[in-house]
């Protein structure tokens, strides 16, 4: 297969034990511009991926998001962009059933999907359970079902990238692009892959709790404008619970010891009714950004 539409691009930061062997993977398997990304690594990773041939560059901020980002807005020209973590958990034998779907025009956004061949050891069963919280929830918040958001193995058109709107700096990018290719109805299509277990003396950047809860926080936030029934339902549901259990609070104390409680009186009141109108503005955003879709989908059929 010819791959002179396609850049590899490698984001990496001190991945001096695996980016070797992943850039020789990937020119073995006939691959020629490969791009890696240099976070300020310094353990050589840069100069281990010069010398087994690829192009590499130093991004100008911090964190895997970013440097997404400027590679294929400053640096990337080619159609097609087969990204994937230097880590050497990703292989060159799953790129051709990556790019396929892009090649056919049947997607624009490709996802490897590492649950179809998980490999022993290559995931821990605490990461296992929250990337399952967190595809359901992201199935739950957004509508869509992409198998695996969390994917660092991706396959996309330039133009596509292009058209999302991201703003992640670090390990969120994953779910930013995902949260976009539902919101603008990208067509995305998900690809079984093998994920290894990265290489003894090779150690993760990934820290699950902290950066687990910057993709539920990310998820939620990006809820506002994808799924506005849900963002602000769920505030005003708690604003209007916490409010009534503050009353509840406030009359068996009045009840019970003939002491009133004023303050907590007016602030029962504030917070049930600032959850009411949470939950009307929610229904009422729902119902504009279906109108909206609507319109841009008759748009759509006269322009077809």
């Amino acid at each position: 297969m010819d791959y002179d539409d396609v850049c590899v691009l490698v984001p990496t930061y001190n991945e001096a034990e695996t980016v070797g062997r992943v850039i020789d993977d990937f020119r073995e398997a006939g691959f020629d511009r490969i791009l890696v990304v240099d976070g300020g690594s310094e353990d050589g990773t840069d100069d281990i991926a010069a010398e087994h041939g690829a192009d590499v560059v130093y991004q100008s901020g911090s964190g895997k998001g970013q440097a997404v980002r400027e590679a294929v807005s400053q640096h990337i020209d080619r159609e097609y962009v087969l990204m994937l973590d230097g880590d050497a958990t990703y292989h060159a034998d799953d790129a051709d059933a990556m790019l396929e779907p892009l090649r056919d025009g049947d997607a624009e956004h490709v996802i490897g999907n590492r649950f179809a061949d998980l490999r022993e050891g290559a995931m821990t069963r605490f990461n296992q359970l929250g990337n399952r919280m967190i595809n359901r929830g992201f199935r739950f918040v957004h509508g869509e079902s992409f198998g695996d958001i969390l994917s660092g193995y991706r396959a996309f058109t330039r133009e596509s990238f292009r058209s999302m709107t991201l703003t992640s700096d670090g390990f969120g990018i994953e779910t930013e692009m995902a949260v976009e290719c539902a919101k603008r109805n990208i067509p995305t299509t998900v690809v079984p892959v093998t994920y290894y277990p990265r290489p003894s003396g090779s150690d993760t950047n990934l820290r699950p709790i902290r950066d687990g809860g910057i993709i539920f926080l990310e998820l939620y936030r990006r809820a506002k404008t994808n799924n506005p029934l849900f963002y602000f339902g769920s505030l005003g549901v708690l604003s209007t619970v916490t409010g009534f259990l503050i009353a509840v609070y406030v009359v068996v104390e009045w009840v019970t010891v003939n002491v009133s409680h004023e303050v907590l009186a007016v602030v029962s009141g504030f917070g049930i009714i600032v959850g009411v109108q949470l939950l009307m503005f929610g229904v009422l955003a729902d119902l504009v950004l279906t109108l909206h879709r609507e319109t841009l989908q008759r748009i759509d059929e006269q322009q077809e």
